[in-house]
Formats: C-alpha cells, sequence, structure tokens
C-alpha cells in the first residue's frame, strides 16, 4: 500500500480520520508544552507524571468511567507529592520523582494485575490511535484547545519565569503557582496522550519534537512553532507506517519523531555535527593558508 492508498483509505474509513485528527492534535500539544518542559528543566516530571496517571487509568476503568479523570486526579496529585517531599525533607527533588512515580506506576501495575480483563489497558501502555474512539478524540480536542489559549494568554509570564525565576519574582509572578498550573496541564496533555502513543511512549512525544526544534532556532516562539510542526509530522508519518505495516502505532509515532531528531542533531544549520565538523575543517584551512 501507498500514500495514495493511504489518503483514499482516509477518506473511506471513519476510524482512520479519527486516528489522524486525535493524533495531529496529540502532536501540537505535546510539541507546545514539551517546549516548557525541556527548557525548565522538567524532562524528568514529564516522565514521572506519564508512569504516575496509570492507577487513576485503571481504577478508571474498574469503575466504568472515563479514565481521563482518574488520570488527572492521580497525575495532579503525585506533582503536588513530589513537590511536599523535596521541600520538607532532605530529599532532593529528582529523588522525589523517581520515589513518587515508581511507587505509582507499581501501584497501577498491581491494579492491573487483579483485573480479569486489561486489553484495554494494554493500548493505554503502548497506544492504540487506530482504535480511538469518539469521546476521547474530543477529550483530546477539548485539552488541546485549553492548552493553546493558556499558552496564547500567559504566553509572557510562562517567558519569564521560565528564562529568568528571579526577575518573575521581582515583577510579582507567582513561580511556584506557575510550576503547579504547568503540571496540571502536563498532565491533562499525558492523558490526552495515552490513546495515541501510550504511558510508556508518552515522554517521547513531549520531549523529542520540543528538543528537534530547540536545536534549529534560539527563539521560544519559533520554537513552539517548530515543535508543534514537527509532532504533527512524527503523527502523520507514523499513523501511516502504522496502518499500512499494521505496526504499534506509538511506536511508529515516536520513531518518527525521532529520525527527524537525528536529522536535526547531525544537519542542523548552527548546532549539527555535520556543519561543525565543516566548519573546523574550514577554520583549520585557513589557518593553515
Amino acid at each position: 500500500m501507498n500514500m495514495i492508498d493511504f489518503f483514499e483509505a482516509l477518506f473511506q474509513y471513519e476510524f482512520l480520520q479519527k486516528a489522524l485528527f486525535t493524533s495531529v492534535m496529540v502532536g501540537v500539544i505535546c510539541g507546545i508544552v514539551g517546549c516548557f518542559i525541556i527548557l525548565r528543566g522538567m524532562s524528568l516530571m514529564g516522565d514521572a507524571i506519564s508512569h504516575a496517571v496509570l492507577p487513576g487509568v485503571a481504577i478508571s476503568y474498574m469503575l466504568g468511567i472515563s479514565f481521563f479523570f482518574g488520570a488527572v486526579i492521580t497525575g495532579v496529585l503525585t506533582a503536588i507529592g513530589i513537590g511536599y517531599v523535596s521541600q520538607n525533607s532532605r530529599i532532593k527533588h529528582d529523588m522525589a520523582i523517581g520515589i513518587m512515580f515508581t511507587s505509582m506506576f507499581a501501584v497501577g501495575i498491581v491494579i492491573i494485575t487483579l483485573m480479569k480483563s486489561s486489553a484495554d489497558l494494554y493500548h493505554i501502555l503502548f497506544g492504540n490511535v487506530l482504535a480511538v474512539r469518539m469521546s476521547d478524540m474530543w477529550i483530546t480536542v477539548g485539552i488541546g484547545v485549553l492548552v493553546i489559549g493558556l499558552v496564547t494568554l500567559f504566553y509572557k509570564e510562562l517567558l519569564v519565569s521560565t528564562f529568568d525565576p528571579t526577575m518573575a519574582q521581582s515583577y510579582g509572578l507567582p513561580n511556584k503557582w506557575i510550576h503547579y498550573a504547568l503540571m496540571v496541564v502536563l498532565t491533562m496533555v499525558t492523558v490526552a496522550s495515552l490513546q495515541t502513543v501510550g504511558i510508556v511512549l508518552v515522554v517521547a512525544m513531549l520531549i523529542t519534537p520540543a528538543a528537534t526544534a530547540y536545536l534549529l532556532t534560539n527563539r521560544l516562539s519559533v520554537m513552539i512553532y517548530l515543535s508543534a510542526f514537527f509532532g504533527i509530522i512524527a503523527s502523520v508519518f507514523g499513523l501511516y507506517f502504522s496502518f499500512i505495516y499494521n505496526l504499534a502505532s506509538g511506536a511508529t509515532i515516536v520513531l518518527v519523531s525521532a529520525f527527524m531528531f537525528a536529522m536535526a542533531f547531525f544537519f542542523s544549520p548552527s548546532q549539527g555535527l555535520v556543519w561543525k565538523a565543516l566548519k573546523a575543517r574550514k577554520n583549520r584551512a585557513e589557518l593553515m593558508r
């Protein structure tokens, strides 16, 4: 099956249309939030939140309700717990993250093993965008609109608090509340990404497109647009390879994103290893002359 056949199937099958729309939206919001995550040095926190939502998902599945509610609650509680432990003990922030997210993930695994059927939860772990439901799609749309609206509305506050927390505090910005608000947004983006890439791989979609954009620009506004664009490209082509080769959707989306990062890593005009090597060779040649 080639690209033309894929687009014909896209116009023919509703499940593929929902999968494409949902994966593109996930690529956009992961790309946007990921920029602030990596610039604030919170990559490990993103990994923690993505794993910590598992018990909430499992409990929601047991109660027969949308996993959105359980995942958001456990994600937010984990973020609060990490801050509480690190601020009220000698335990450092990275240690608190390791303790909390592994504990919550272990609780989720125990709950899953106690359940009679874990087929749906397997897709939550590893993603299956081709099986996305209408309710999942609308949850993703709602979270996407909220994330884009918040970033647009509070862009200046996020910019200052990200690059210069001391100046932000002198301006009267509540750095602590901005941090926890970002944790809530991160949790919601994680929930929106569960059906697409799964808990195990969601941190890759949060970090990789943003890291790729980071190698290509020094401006936050440009970085956000580039990161969202790379998220869209990874989602579209990942879904394409997943559909035609019958591969895991989450894994293929992440691999496409990783390929784009590799291209930027080697061939970025300012940061790429190839261009750096060529510039160094040119400089040596000029010095010899």
